[in-house]
């Protein structure tokens, strides 16, 4: 995902707000740990979640509250269509377990 310039303290205002029906749904979906990470220089987003072996991850971007959660957060991030965040598929180039 990525930012628009200047959002930064925003972003992370929002995001420390974070709306507990939202919360609920991320929870509900199987998100048991989720951290976004950024990179000051590009404004990239990177996002790292943990999901239950049950989960219905799938499910969530057709839930009221996370397509309100994105119009909320259209005006700070580049966005698709029905302001769900712009994402790039990343390559995995290393994995240590």
């Amino acid at each position: 995902m990525k930012l628009k310039p200047g959002t930064v303290e925003e972003y992370r205002r929002r995001h420390d707000e974070l709306w507990p029906d939202l919360g609920r749904a991320l929870g509900e979906a199987g998100i048991y740990d989720y951290s976004i990470f950024l990179d000051e220089e590009t404004l990239h987003l990177f996002a790292v979640l943990k999901l239950r072996q049950e989960n219905h991850i799938a499910e969530l971007p057709k839930k009221e509250v996370m397509q309100r959660w994105w119009d909320y957060m259209a005006d700070l991030m580049e966005v698709e269509p029905g302001n769900r965040p712009r994402e790039w598929p990343l390559e995995q180039m290393f994995h240590f377990a």
